[in-house]
């Protein structure tokens, strides 16, 4: 999905590839035809036009001449001057391209020594070849504290554990409203919600990166308000929409309780663009009951604002020799969107 940053060419075959269904698009307005033609419709764009990825991995710094030289080596095995001379060059190119990758990544990371503490750990990390991996033991134990080693009880652990973490007895009782009299959604308020969303995060159940939807730009943008707008309208949501892919990941190695797990919920990026349109609709009605001294999800008003104002009082209160009360309430899961 990367070529699709920088080939023209490429995002040009998918957007005439996605263009020539939607002629038949547009006379559809049922929900589910309409989004199981887009879902298809893209699907079939990126199976014919992007290239698969080869899953062997090589290491960043290997260009497309070492690459060339490897394969041109593999050729002369039974030649064996050719492939002691390939050998030796190869072994000089891969030298001088790995010093050049390494010193390209230390200026990076001196660009952004000050500016971006997340990217400059992440680039470290990176050239040093460390990898923290976290991985569970292949078992968990149920409720009752009893150790699981089957596939099938595992997944039905894991089914349970998730149902109740995201149990909602209002949610089951209460119906999605039809027909609601509002403005339409319009596409202007669609592209931000497009450009918001950050490229190379996970697809969802439908398989629809992200990138394919800016790629698609205006074209994109039509067909996202369309559906959005069928959803909007009739209150029915694509089964696709509605589910979540969940990846568990230990906090620590070795774990074998649900609780101690990180719950990642990858859902489809139509999805995100829905929910992202819909709260900044009702942003400037919640705003007015939001707590002044509310910090977090706040234009300037961040919880580094917050640790700053702390820290500054407790250093007051310790030159002022006066008590300091603090309350901290520690929530047993987050969930964002």
């Amino acid at each position: 999905m990367d070529l699709l940053k920088s080939d023209e060419k490429l995002k040009d075959k998918i957007a005439v590839a996605v263009h020539n269904k939607y002629e038949t698009l547009k006379n559809i307005s049922e929900v589910e035809e309409l989004w199981s033609e887009m879902k298809n419709s893209l699907n079939e764009a990126i199976e014919k036009n992007i290239p698969k990825k080869d899953k062997k991995e090589h290491k960043k710094w290997i260009n497309k001449e070492i690459l060339d030289l490897m394969e041109e080596r593999g050729k002369s095995k039974n030649v064996e001057a050719k492939y002691k001379d390939l050998n030796k060059n190869i072994k000089i190119k891969c030298n001088a391209a790995k010093e050049e990758w390494i010193n390209q990544q230390c200026q990076e990371i001196e660009q952004k020594l000050n500016i971006d503490s997340k990217f400059m750990h992440a680039k470290i990390k990176d050239v040093s070849g460390k990898k923290i991996k976290c991985s569970s033991p292949g078992c968990i134990k149920s409720k009752d504290g009893t150790m699981l080693l089957e596939k099938r009880e595992i997944l039905n652990r894991w089914s349970e554990y998730v149902e109740d973490l995201f149990k909602d007895d209002e949610c089951k009782t209460s119906k999605i409203k039809k027909k609601i009299e509002g403005p339409i959604i319009l596409k202007e308020e669609v592209e931000p919600a497009i450009k918001k969303m950050k490229n190379g995060k996970a697809t969802g159940p439908d398989n629809i990166p992200v990138q394919i939807i800016k790629a698609l730009d205006n074209l994109g943008k039509v067909l996202t308000t369309k559906l959005l707008n069928a959803i909007y309208d009739s209150g029915t949501i694509p089964e696709d929409l509605c589910k979540s892919v969940f990846i568990v990941m230990p906090k620590t190695p070795g774990t074998t309780e649900c609780e101690l797990h990180r719950t990642i919920s990858l859902m489809s990026h139509f999805t995100k663009i829905l929910l992202y349109v819909l709260m900044h609709r009702m942003r400037k009605n919640i705003r007015p009951e939001i707590s002044p001294k509310q910090f977090g999800f706040m234009p300037d008003k961040g919880t580094r604002n917050a640790i700053f104002t702390l820290s500054m009082l407790m250093e007051r209160c310790i030159e002022m020799q006066k008590d300091l009360h603090l309350c901290f309430i520690d929530y047993s899961k987050a969930f964002d969107m």
